[in-house]
């Protein structure tokens, strides 16, 4: 199969997970930037990337890249680019742009120019005047930064984060992308129990439960490019073939997942079944003061409630005190914090967060706060 270049985005400050997952896949990453992983793959290369990747937005195919000082020579470089090796005569296509610090600075314009260009070059290789555009959808996305274009078409469709399990929901819900990265820059493995005690509507605990039972995240959903014609369907069995054989079920997962709203965990509950995995969660009523572990080395990963989702400062800082007496009390207990609200650093002093890591939930901005534990022993080679 031929090589292609693809990009996968990514939400500010997951760059590293993203291109640790694409690696872990074996593939050869070119260029990471901000927001966007560049990598080198095939055919196979995009039905893996969108039913493996976890914290990925999209996996884009990079068509071209080039400057583009005039209208004009953004009409003749996209002219020159092969379309017909992706867009069929049906093709259904829309264009959309972004252009940040650039001459050209009119989206509309740039969104006509691509259009026409396209069409152009469609026109002449299929001897078509006009196309019916009722076969699969592509999105050609145009992005102009600095005087440079990068043009790409969008595989994926629906952003990656919405996996298909999220039959109900809650008000502020965390994305699903973002609860796989939190796992992931955890310390947490299957020897240890995880704890969310604000779960919601159950995004973290079941994108752990997920991860660890290796349950690929595309599974329950469909692709725009399972469509294509350039991409055979024989792949796509394959792939999704491969996956459900790749399933752990015989992993002991112990995750315990909690919240003081009994509807937040109804739905929860409901989303871990839909998923798969509600024999490794389980759910209950019940405030964060009240929480007691039991055990040694285990790991909390939370998104406690802030902003508007909580009116009453005096029930946050309730939060807070419990988790520093917590943490000081069991050497061995880690946290693993996600909050918009800056004061958690303070309430929890003398204790320092061991990293802060800055993310964005949607346009939210956020601080992840690592508090780690004492590590488990290992374990002797008598005990393998």
């Amino acid at each position: 199969m031929s090589k292609i270049e693809l990009i996968a985005t990514a939400t500010f400050g997951l760059e590293a997970v993203v291109k640790r997952e694409i690696e872990n896949m074996g593939y050869r990453v070119l260029r990471s930037e901000d927001a966007k992983i560049t990598y080198l793959a095939d055919e196979r290369g995009i039905v893996r990337s969108n039913l493996r990747l976890r914290c990925a937005d999209r996996v884009l195919v990079k068509i071209g890249e080039f400057d583009v000082p005039t209208s004009e020579d953004l009409f003749q470089q996209t002219k020159a680019l092969p379309w017909e090796e992706w867009i069929p005569p049906d093709g259904r296509f829309t264009v959309n742009c972004t252009t940040v610090k650039s001459v050209l600075r009119s989206e509309p314009a740039c969104q006509k120019t691509v259009k026409k260009a396209i069409v152009d070059r469609l026109a002449e290789y299929y001897a078509m005047e006009s196309f019916p555009e009722t076969g699969a959808p592509y999105t050609v996305k145009v992005t102009i930064l600095k005087d440079r274009a990068t043009l790409t078409i969008d595989t994926s469709g629906a952003g990656l984060h919405k996996r298909g399990y999220r039959v109900k929901t809650v008000e502020a819900p965390i994305k699903e992308t973002l609860a796989a990265a939190l796992v992931q820059l955890s310390f947490w493995n299957a020897s240890r129990l995880l704890i969310d005690p604000f779960c919601g509507s159950g995004t973290i605990a079941v994108e752990a439960a997920m991860y660890m039972r290796n349950i690929a995240p595309g599974l329950g959903r469909e692709f725009a490019s399972q469509r294509w014609d350039c991409i055979p369907q024989e792949l796509w069995k394959e792939e999704k073939k491969a996956a459900y054989e790749a399933i752990d079920y015989d992993r002991e997962i112990r995750i315990l997942a909690s919240d003081i709203d009994r509807r937040a965990v109804a739905a929860a509950r409901e989303n871990a079944e839909e998923a798969g995995v509600e024999d490794c969660i389980s759910f209950s009523v019940k405030p964060f003061e009240k929480l007691h572990i039991g055990e040694p080395y285990a790991v909390i990963i939370g998104n406690p409630p802030y902003g508007e989702r909580i009116g009453d400062k005096k029930k946050l800082k309730n939060i807070y005190v419990r988790l520093k007496e917590m943490l000081k009390r069991d050497k061995t207990l880690s946290a693993y914090i996600i909050t918009a609200d800056r004061s958690l650093e303070e309430e929890l002093m003398p204790r320092q967060p061991d990293r802060r890591r800055k993310l964005y939930n949607g346009r939210i901005e956020t601080c992840f706060y690592q508090y780690y534990g004492e590590r488990p022993p290992k374990r002797s080679e008598t005990s393998l």
